[in-house]
């Protein structure tokens, strides 16, 4: 792509997110939301490491408002951060294209980015910034669904889990032609699915669903991207049928809450243990700042460590209902403070759906912030903030089956490597007395895909030529 063309589309996207602050204000969503000062728990923990010992002990750390931000909003409140020498200013960001630009332009030391940004990034995808970042750590696994509008359940589609109970192997021939007949018999501007960043998974996931069940989401329906907090408005206008963000916004969605819409599947039903966030950086911040780096990745670790217990969820979802964080209480006097947040902690998780029947199903692996579930593959020593290079090379593969780069990288190992640090990882956790897998790559089952198809990260570009729906050009995308 040229020149001229790159400025013209960070231009569009500056504008986007212009636009995006301007709607978050008009709602009543400052900028300025972010949590100051200390807590009193803060104020009490005793350093381990020494702030002067640091060479940066001051650092800004970004988060968006969303179930995710749960490992910042308790590295905060417990003083984890100030356990390893940190003084952290959390910046509540409006959107992931700004969370993951305030690094690569300097505004934010670390902050948390949807995955396939920081392979994305160092490989100049379409629709991303190019940009050395780094990540060493995944924040989350899952905690992310798709919303389908209330049109979409009239016309008959319905949750993934119910084709699987209706049709069996034929399920996603079935939703295939429901998904296809709705969109057909729509107008142009109502084909259109929300996604909160390109170049990123949840794009893949929603073009990957389709394709799977035989819809050509490059020509069929657009992917356009719109901030997780205006994702109710813009459906609750009809400026799109379907979404896909995390939790609370799917949740909100749904009968008995905002009523516009309903859950089609989460994310772990599209891949199951996927990588949803990581804590990214830029590579010159690991260079100048090591000691300080590891000190970042110790303090996320233990507040996701800390995330994980079940007894500690409910004061989770709790402490992101606070407006610094999701601002997600419900209005309704008498409701559950939790309510809008605790399906995606806690794992209490309801479809919704406009026919009166509860469709709420608890599951431990509803999002994953350290312990993996026994319900899910695992190799000995693997917990969910460890980072697969393989996968790293699965984001590049959907890179590429999207015309976002030509094809996958022919150094994508490199490239895997020196975006995703597990080598930094590992040697961190070890610090720790963390055991981590032996290997950086690993196959992906079969059983872990929404279409039964399994990849091995040796042969990457057999993989992408075994899809038959797949672009062989560079897609648009549409700014909301």
């Amino acid at each position: 792509m040229n020149e001229n063309n790159w400025t013209r589309r960070d231009f569009i996207q500056g504008i986007g997110v212009a636009t995006a602050g301007m709607a978050l204000s008009s709602c009543g969503i400052s900028g300025d939301k972010s949590v100051k000062g200390l807590t009193e728990q803060a104020l009490a923990v005793e350093p381990v490491v020494r702030p002067q010992d640091l060479e940066k002990p001051n650092i800004s750390v970004g988060y968006v408002p969303v179930n995710d931000c749960a490992p910042f909003a308790i590295a905060w409140k417990k003083g984890f951060f100030r356990k390893y020498g940190l003084n952290v200013q959390l910046s509540r960001e409006a959107s992931w294209a700004t969370s993951r630009d305030g690094l690569i332009f300097g505004r934010l030391d670390a902050a948390p980015v949807v995955s396939g940004a920081v392979t994305n990034a160092r490989v100049g995808a379409e629709g991303a910034r190019h940009a050395p970042l780094c990540a060493a750590m995944v924040i989350h696994r899952h905690g992310n669904a798709m919303t389908m509008n209330k049109d979409m359940w009239n016309f008959g589609i319905r949750p993934w889990y119910e084709y699987q109970q209706k049709y069996g192997d034929g399920a996603l021939e079935a939703f295939g032609r429901d998904f296809r007949n709705y969109f057909d018999k729509q107008p142009p501007e109502r084909k259109i699915w929300a996604v909160v960043l390109s170049s990123a998974i949840y794009e893949y996931f929603v073009r990957y669903v389709a394709a799977a069940a035989g819809v050509d989401p490059l020509k069929e329906f657009r992917v356009i991207i719109v901030s997780p907090p205006q994702m109710l408005t813009n459906m609750r206008i009809d400026a799109m049928q379907a979404y896909m963000v995390a939790e609370p916004w799917n949740t909100r969605a749904i009968t008995g809450n905002e009523g516009i819409g309903f859950t089609f599947a989460q994310g772990k039903e599209v891949w199951e243990g996927h990588p949803d966030r990581l804590l990214a950086v830029m590579e010159s911040f690991i260079d100048n700042y090591p000691k300080t780096y590891r000190s970042l990745v110790k303090a996320m670790i233990e507040a996701c460590q800390y995330c994980s217990k079940p007894e500690n969820r409910q004061e989770v979802a709790e402490l992101i209902t606070g407006r610094s964080f999701t601002g997600a209480k419900p209005k309704k006097p008498g409701a559950p403070m939790t309510k809008f947040t605790a399906p995606g902690i806690i794992g209490n998780y309801n479809y919704g759906g406009f026919d009166g029947k509860d469709r709420t199903i608890n599951a431990a692996d509803t999002t994953i912030f350290f312990d993996i579930p026994s319900n899910i593959a695992q190799e000995p020593g693997e917990h969910s903030t460890f980072l697969w290079r393989s996968r790293s090379i699965w984001l590049m593969t959907q890179a590429a089956r999207w015309g976002q780069i030509k094809t996958v990288p022919k150094n994508a190992n490199e490239v895997a490597e020196k975006g995703w640090r597990t080598d930094l990882y590992r040697e961190i956790a070890a610090e720790m007395g963390i055991q981590c897998p032996k290997n950086d790559y690993k196959v992906e089952h079969p059983e872990a895909f929404i279409d039964k198809k399994g990849f091995d990260p040796s042969d990457p570009v057999g993989y992408l030529n075994s899809f038959t729906i797949r672009a062989n050009a560079p897609t648009p995308f549409f700014m909301s």
